[in-house]
């Protein structure tokens, strides 16, 4: 395991995560509400088959694919915090952010938590790292995270060359790039490695270690 309390100083003094397929594995629980939501929500449902191009397009391209108005976004976050709030213990996290999260911490690096989970959620399925996360900034919104990132950046105090964006969807490397912080890209999650690629993040993790060799300036093992 890497340790972050040697010698070289962090390269970043905050790390802004994303929560769902960057933290928590909760992919496979959306899918399985995908249908209830198609219909519930009047838009129409993803065939078997579409699961793995729709991996392949970009948050927006999905929901113009599935003709999702705009409009409705807000009602079907809540109604998907809601009912993901009475299943909790589906959700677990990803193998390796337990210690993402307390090797930051040790070393002094802020955390924040950026997502259009519900706070309740996020630190439910944190436990007890959630103590580690100085905000959380949550809910689904019309105007993507980038207003989100700055609230952060203002509530935190933090200069934009301090802090990096790390999250598994286009739209954090979308948002990371309209406010001018540094966007790392993660392939455990939901969006396949091309898409996120074609983006340019700044920097790509296929582990969740590497977060920490990227900030620490060091070699996981």
């Amino acid at each position: 395991m890497l340790d972050p309390t040697g010698p070289r100083p962090a390269r970043y003094a905050l790390a802004i995560f994303d929560f769902d397929g960057t933290l928590a594995d909760s992919g496979d629980w959306f899918l399985s509400i995908a249908d209830e939501l198609a219909d519930r929500f009047k838009f129409r449902r993803v065939a078997p088959g579409e699961v793995e191009s729709l991996r392949g397009r970009t948050t927006r391209e999905v929901i113009r694919h599935l003709g999702i108005p705009r409009w409705k976004l807000p009602a079907m976050g809540r109604y998907v915090h809601a009912k993901l709030a009475t299943q909790i213990d589906r959700i677990a996290l990803f193998d390796g952010v337990k210690d993402v999260i307390h090797a930051l911490a040790a070393a002094g690096v802020r955390i924040a938590v950026v997502t259009s989970n519900s706070e309740h959620n996020a630190r439910a399925v944190l436990g007890s790292l959630a103590e580690h996360i100085e905000m959380f900034e949550c809910g689904a919104s019309l105007f993507g995270k980038a207003p989100r990132y700055r609230k952060v950046l203002r509530r935190m105090r933090i200069a934009r060359e301090a802090t990096l964006s790390i999250g598994d969807e286009t739209r954090d490397i979308a948002a990371a790039r309209k406010v001018g912080i540094a966007a790392g890209a993660v392939l455990w999650g939901y969006a396949n490695r091309d898409v996120l690629l074609r983006c340019e993040p700044d920097m790509v993790f296929e582990r969740p270690c590497e977060v920490l060799e990227e900030i620490f300036g060091v070699p996981a093992e």
